[in-house]
């Protein structure tokens, strides 16, 4: 029986250690997936690949798992406290997942000692445990591209020298988003009208790599700080993607809305100064929608945890202030003439910034900007003749 006991405990520790130790055929890679149809897909992913066949071990790590079915999902999201956490899976899984989506798949396998790769497998075992799971998601500098870097650079004791891609170019938070996204798409325009101008600035090199492919390209290329030689040692296509991307009906994208919304505006307003009076529901909708919509981009900025919703210049034509203005939009009041000239003075103001290029703004947003100033003006010229009868 004794026999017998050390015998089984004996092949467990064989096996326990087997697990856990990787063999010298071992690979650690990385995958970059291309992007998907969908917005929260639209800029690609990253995954860590251990394979090691002599342990039978396939094992894919991302950065990329969120609790969508978790009470208070959508509350914590808008409040900037989304915790994602680190997830694994059978490599095969991951591979027929991605095919299935036709997602390109890409593989870079890192040139690192035997040791480095164990030390990396030590640290995404360690990471997966139920206590350390978990962080706190930043779309810009913390997020399944960024984990990618800081796990190698903690790994492997910074000994990474990053070089800028052939061809590279510099360029804002906002313009490496709207790379990947249509301009004339509704995620393109809600991303501009959330997001303030803080994401208009240049970002280093080394930040483009919050972006999937960015990590692919620079990784690419990235040499070992100590010796100098190439981190990468091979590159694979695993799965190339099959079907274009198809673009979104031209009739009910957003320029084409704002145009429609645009001219109706027009329409009106032309019957309007026609006829010498005012229509009160075009100014109740106005006002109200502009006036929640400024709320909303306040409540961003100043009430979540959101990095990228400060300093948002879109306020410039969405003012909070418009719904006070709904019961207040009489003739006989003076100062609804001097508050109707201020949002005029917004509307230059925000002309300015966005040639100046404090902040860019949504180009399908450019025809309904027109007929606000066009309506604004008219108002003002109303209220005046009102007012001096």
């Amino acid at each position: 029986m004794k026999i017998r006991f050390l015998f089984i405990l004996c092949i467990s520790v064989f096996q326990f250690i087997s697990a856990q130790t990787l063999s010298p055929n071992a690979q650690v890679s990385i995958l970059t997936i291309g992007p998907g149809s969908s917005l929260n897909d639209a800029f690609g992913h990253n995954i860590f690949r251990v394979k090691d066949p002599l342990n039978n071990i396939d094992i894919a790590y991302d950065y990329g798992r969120f609790p969508f079915n978790e009470p208070g999902f959508y509350l914590n999201f808008a409040r900037g406290k989304l915790n994602y956490s680190i997830g694994k899976s059978n490599y095969r899984d991951v591979r027929d997942f991605y095919k299935w989506q036709d997602r390109t798949i890409k593989e870079q396998i890192l040139n690192i000692s035997a040791e480095e790769k164990q030390a990396i497998f030590n640290y995404l075992k360690n990471n997966y445990k139920p206590e350390n799971r978990e962080y706190l998601y930043d779309f810009f500098y913390d997020n399944c591209a960024t984990k990618i870097k800081d796990v190698l650079e903690s790994t492997l004791k910074g000994k990474i020298a990053f070089h800028e891609p052939v061809a590279f170019e510099q360029k804002s938070f906002r313009t490496l988003i709207q790379d990947n996204l249509d301009y004339n798409s509704w995620g393109s325009v809600g991303i501009d009208i959330a997001l303030g101008s803080v994401i208009d600035k240049t970002a280093t090199p080394e930040e483009h790599m919050f972006l999937p492919e960015y990590i692919h390209s620079f990784f690419g290329i990235a040499t070992h700080g100590h010796s100098k030689k190439q981190l990468i040692d091979n590159e694979n296509t695993l799965y190339e993607q099959q079907n274009l991307k198809t673009h979104n009906s031209f009739l009910t994208s957003p320029l084409m809305v704002f145009f429609l919304i645009a001219i109706i505006i027009l329409f009106v307003t032309y019957k309007d100064y026609k006829n010498q009076k005012r229509s009160k529901y075009l100014d109740v909708i106005l006002f109200f929608v502009t006036g929640m919509i400024g709320v909303f981009l306040l409540l961003l900025w100043f009430a979540t945890d959101h990095t990228a919703t400060a300093q948002n210049y879109n306020l410039l034509w969405a003012f909070p202030l418009n719904i006070v203005l709904i019961w207040k939009l009489k003739a006989q009041k003076p100062w609804v003439i001097k508050y109707l000239k201020f949002l005029v003075i917004m509307m230059c103001l925000l002309i300015f910034h966005w040639v100046v290029g404090i902040q860019m703004f949504a180009y399908a947003l450019i025809p309904l900007f027109v007929t606000m100033i066009i309506r604004y003006i008219f108002l003002i010229q109303y209220f005046q003749r009102s007012n001096s009868r």
